[in-house]
């Protein structure tokens, strides 16, 4: 019995990794349609996803639940997520393309980094930087899928504050990880 609950325990982090996939397309589908009532429930999926992104990394750690199966897809369902909301909300002239881009281009310059040094034998750990980008960047696309004002708040203009925060924090965390990628290079030699 106790192995059965361990087996269970241990598969919670990547059911949350897979959750946070299955929201992707139903992020996309919302902002398809006009309307505010579509972009409320984009930012609901959109959070929904976020959420499991935070739990996925508790449960990993608290179980000791940490698997090649989830090393590879807990990264890969952020990433899927941050750019499909981000692109989807482009032609509604919700978030600047450029911006986009730098964001999408550090992400991928990132894992390839990051990639290079597991082949050497090296690990390049996540910074404090990147966890608070994470969030920056959740809180600004939750706002600019809803972004309209309700309760008189206007949540496009929230989530454009929080998005150039995102984007300090990215080009921030960026150069972060090209340091400890030079530093560790350097160790090794």
């Amino acid at each position: 019995m106790n192995l059965l609950t361990n087996t269970r325990r241990s598969s919670i982090p990547n059911l949350l990794t897979i959750t946070r996939i299955a929201c992707i397309p139903l992020i996309w589908i919302s902002l398809s349609f006009q309307g505010e009532s579509f972009g409320i429930l984009a930012a609901i999926f959109f959070i929904i996803a976020s959420i499991t992104d935070i739990l996925d990394g508790f449960f990993a750690r608290k179980y000791s639940a940490v698997t090649n199966f989830g090393k590879f897809l807990d990264p890969l369902a952020d990433k899927l997520l941050i750019t499909v909301t981000m692109l989807m909300l482009i032609p509604m002239n919700r978030i600047p393309v450029w911006v986009v881009i730098i964001i999408i281009c550090r992400e991928i310059a990132i894992t390839g980094l990051r990639g290079i040094a597991v082949n050497e034998g090296l690990v390049i750990h996540a910074s404090i930087l990147g966890k608070y980008k994470t969030i920056f960047q959740a809180v600004a696309l939750s706002c600019l899928c809803i972004n309209y004002t309700y309760f008189e708040v206007d949540f496009h203009v929230v989530g454009m504050v929080f998005l150039w925060g995102a984007l300090i924090l990215t080009i921030w965390s960026g150069w972060d990880y090209l340091r400890q990628f030079k530093d560790l290079f350097i160790l090794k030699m």
